[in-house]
């Protein structure tokens, strides 16, 4: 057995996103197709417990939009210049003994992850991107606002996501791991349901003000 979190956007409360964890029994593996009884798994449990329909946020997914909508594919620019999410998060970590090392903006989102700098250069101390400083509090903020500010181009055709009753990703642990694609999902349709996603969009400082004000 397995326990994957279901992120469902909230229209009104003190929370944008409602984090649900689901157990479910796991396909252990590497193979895509192992992963994607996973995903099928992990839905079909949580539609027992009355989430759905839900949409899988990653290259795992069944569904074109949601494979488009993963941090690996999803595009950004900067400088003038294409390029993915992914690799403008790994590229914007500022550690103690080095980075940004905005070189990898330009390779491979999977090459970008992987980079053994990330690992080598003692711990996480902010972000650097555009000029300025981010810091980590609050813990996803960073990442959730990169999310939001590639989605935004694209908000109309995203209404399409109304539809869904909430967003998962196979591949995260929340154990292992902090951001995840399927919550910043979900916090882009929480805040254009409340009228709030082009303040959020407009700059950082906003956002944070936007979940200081939503935190439990």
């Amino acid at each position: 057995m397995a326990k994957r979190p279901v992120f469902m956007p909230l229209d009104q409360g003190p929370a944008l996103v409602d984090e649900v964890p689901v157990e479910f029994s796991w396909h252990p593996g590497m193979a895509a197709v192992q992963k994607k009884k996973n995903v099928i798994a992990l839905h079909g449990r949580a539609a027992e417990r009355g989430m759905t329909p839900l949409l899988e946020i990653s290259s795992k997914s069944e569904r074109e939009v949601g494979r488009k909508l993963s941090a690996f594919h999803l595009k950004m620019h900067v400088d003038g210049r294409e390029t993915t999410l992914e690799c403008v998060f790994q590229g914007s970590k500022v550690f103690e003994h080095g980075g940004p090392y905005t070189d990898l903006y330009w390779v491979d989102s999977r090459d970008a992850k992987r980079d053994p700098r990330l690992r080598d250069s003692g711990n996480l101390t902010s972000f650097r991107f555009d000029g300025r400083e981010f810091p980590l509090s609050p813990p996803t903020a960073f990442y959730d606002w990169l999310y939001l500010r590639a989605l935004f181009p694209h908000r109309e055709w995203l209404k399409r996501l109304d539809q869904c009753a909430g967003f998962t990703d196979i591949e995260f642990n929340p154990e292992r791991s902090i951001n995840c694609q399927a919550r910043s999902c979900a916090t882009f349709v929480a805040l254009e349901h409340r009228g709030k996603l082009d303040v959020a969009v407009s700059s950082f400082s906003d956002f944070r003000s936007i979940l200081s004000a939503t935190s439990v």
